[in-house]
């Protein structure tokens, strides 16, 4: 188990071979076991599984520290519903990118599963972080009650004031119908078709394979990112942070750094340097796919530290989620709000999964076989 054999890039079927990586492939009928093995063995997979594996543990280390924050409510508090969505979005996404190069050597079908898996987690970390934006870092977040017992009356009565003014509006504009009625729709909708862009990759289009996947999920960067560009480039969005712009510097400084990371990692992913430049010399440690990963997750880190810093404004200080344009929200997110988005996600996905696998299964089947017999 610990001594298998790797084979060059001639020796395995075309499909499983990636540009440009000429050796230390693993062939596609190890068991269970000997694919867990080869995680502490030199393939040209092994640092694709390290570089998503540590970083799980990472991610939770700077996610719990918002639990050990002064006047923070309960775990289990409304407030943080989002949150945790948040968090297993991202959980999902890593976890699933690791195992899936962990185990995608059991079979070209199982290969294949484990892709449309990775998928269809990075799409339902979209819609979490989508999730985290909309209670967070919308113009109007919806708060639960908490942190409203401590203002004083001359607050109360400013915030009474902020939405009998927006009652009295004589209609909404386009953007606080898409904010209200839109955005989380959307965001689930544009991850469903990635999830069926990226799974048609795998038969389609393979020769751009990498160039479609990472341009298909630009879409749903910017869509999820509204809430941020409104915050941004709205100078009424601006004035609500003028009591703490110290904080909202920091947001942006954060969501810049995440759009770089993000850039760069898509640079990577096309292009495929190094290996590009110098084939067979990157196959086991430093080619693309590697620094892709590293590259993807420090974007993830900044926007979770985006995401904080909103979350500490906002129980500093309630008011601030207040906007003279959107109106405040009556109550926040709840558990159907947010849990129950993304299990109805995660169910759609899980058929889409479902149906590939099976169209996966039918293509490979007897491939499969014929590799068993060889």
């Amino acid at each position: 188990m610990w001594s298998l054999p790797l084979v060059r890039h001639t020796d395995v079927p075309q499909r499983v071979t990636e540009s440009f990586i000429l050796s230390g492939y693993r062939f596609p009928n190890y068991s269970l076991r000997q694919c867990l093995a080869s995680a502490f063995h030199p393939t040209n997979e092994t640092g694709n599984f390290w570089t998503h594996f540590l970083p799980i543990f990472v991610f939770a280390f700077h996610f719990l520290e918002v639990f050990t924050w002064e006047g923070a409510p309960e775990p289990g508090s409304p407030f943080f519903y989002p949150f945790w969505n948040y968090f297993l979005g991202v959980l999902y996404l890593l976890l699933a990118s690791s195992l899936a190069h962990l185990l995608n050597s059991m079979s070209l079908i199982i290969r294949e599963i484990c892709f449309f898996v990775d998928y269809g987690t990075i799409s339902a970390y979209t819609v979490g972080s989508s999730l985290a934006y909309y209670y967070y870092i919308h113009p109007q977040a919806g708060i639960p009650e908490i942190g409203f017992e401590g203002q004083n009356t001359s607050q109360r009565k400013r915030l009474n004031a902020d939405e009998e003014t927006w009652n009295s509006a004589s209609s909404p504009t386009l953007l606080q119908l898409f904010f209200e009625s839109l955005y989380i729709p959307s965001t689930c909708l544009v991850a469903i078709i990635c999830v069926l862009t990226c799974c048609n990759t795998r038969q389609r289009w393979r020769k751009y394979r990498y160039a479609v996947r990472t341009l298909v999920f630009l879409l749903p960067f910017f869509i999820s990112s509204t809430p941020v560009f409104y915050r941004l480039l709205s100078s009424s969005a601006n004035s609500t942070s003028a009591s703490t712009p110290h904080l909202f510097c920091t947001m942006a400084a954060f969501f810049y750094r995440h759009c770089f990371w993000l850039v760069v990692s898509a640079i990577f992913n096309i292009s495929k340097i190094p290996e590009r430049f110098s084939p067979g010399n990157f196959d086991i440690w430093g080619h693309s796919h590697q620094w892709f990963h590293c590259c993807t997750f420090l974007s993830i880190l900044d926007e979770l530290q985006m995401i904080k810093v909103e979350m500490r404004a906002l129980l500093l200080n309630p008011a601030l989620v207040l906007s003279p344009v959107i109106p405040p929200r009556l109550s926040g997110p709840t558990f159907w709000s947010t849990y129950g988005i993304m299990v109805l996600l995660q169910g759609c996905i899980a058929s889409i999964i479902a149906l590939f696998g099976w169209q996966a299964y039918q293509i490979f089947a007897p491939e499969q076989k014929k590799l068993k017999g060889d």
